[in-house]
């Protein structure tokens, strides 16, 4: 119970209370409960979606992105944001590790996030309503699952720093129990083309480890929130495909 708490904490802004002390070991196979507080995120949102049923699909969607948004604190996003302007910056590695440290938002991560933001709205609009509900839980879980993979395949760029527990405790069970839950997950809500879409979805987040491995060295903190935030592009995208 303690370590799906500490994701909770991590992923979410919802308060938890841990009674006893938080220790680095306390970390190690947090990665597992990922796409459980994902699959929690998304049934929120589909109630959500369902309690918005009276609005204009357009403005239904605004919402539901605002929404998730405020329950997850901007967390991924605000990775994202940082990721571009340290990526597309033209600078070598240590000035690209400066730069994503920086608070501030450049103009590539102004760029990116409009990017970002406009993408998940068209293609979540363009899903019809069979679908929509159903990408809107699955979507949550594949991208935290996404995040273990790309945490435990990557080394950390930083060498110290405030995510290296995260890098240092991921485990190969994380991984295992992860994509296990998250393939059960797509296969009930979208069927047999759920696996086809769990495999197509990873091929950007792939890419996107390839390019940071060479571009820095490995992940950061920054970059695993922007693969959170690829994961759920690729799906979306994919999911537009093969359910149009």
């Amino acid at each position: 119970m303690k370590k799906f708490l500490l994701a909770i904490q991590f992923l979410t802004v919802f308060p938890v209370h841990i009674k006893t002390q938080v220790r680095e070991e306390d970390y190690k196979g947090i990665f597992s409960y990922f796409p459980l507080v994902g699959a929690c995120l998304g049934l929120l949102l589909a109630f959500f979606a369902f309690a918005l049923g009276f609005m204009p699909h357009a403005a239904m969607v605004a919402c539901i992105i605002t929404l998730y948004i405020v329950m997850t604190g901007a967390l991924h996003i605000d990775g994202f944001a940082d990721t571009c302007d340290g990526f597309f910056s033209g600078k070598p590695k240590d000035r690209v590790l400066e730069i994503m440290h920086d608070s501030r938002i450049g103009t590539m991560g102004c760029v990116g996030l409009w990017v970002l933001l406009v993408l998940k709205f068209t293609f979540l609009i363009g899903l019809g309503h069979e679908f929509f509900w159903r990408l809107l839980i699955a979507v949550p879980v594949y991208s935290r699952w996404a995040q273990g993979v790309a945490c435990h395949f990557s080394e950390y760029a930083r060498g110290n720093g405030k995510s290296n527990y995260f890098f240092n405790n991921v485990t190969v069970n994380d991984i295992v129990f992860g994509g296990i839950f998250s393939i059960i997950i797509f296969l009930i809500l979208v069927g047999l083309k759920g696996f086809l879409l769990f495999i197509l979805g990873f091929i950007p987040v792939f890419l996107f480890m390839r390019f940071s491995q060479s571009r820095i060295g490995g992940m950061t903190g920054d970059t695993l929130g922007a693969a959170n935030e690829i994961a759920e592009i690729s799906i979306l995208f994919f999911s537009l495909i093969l359910f149009r």
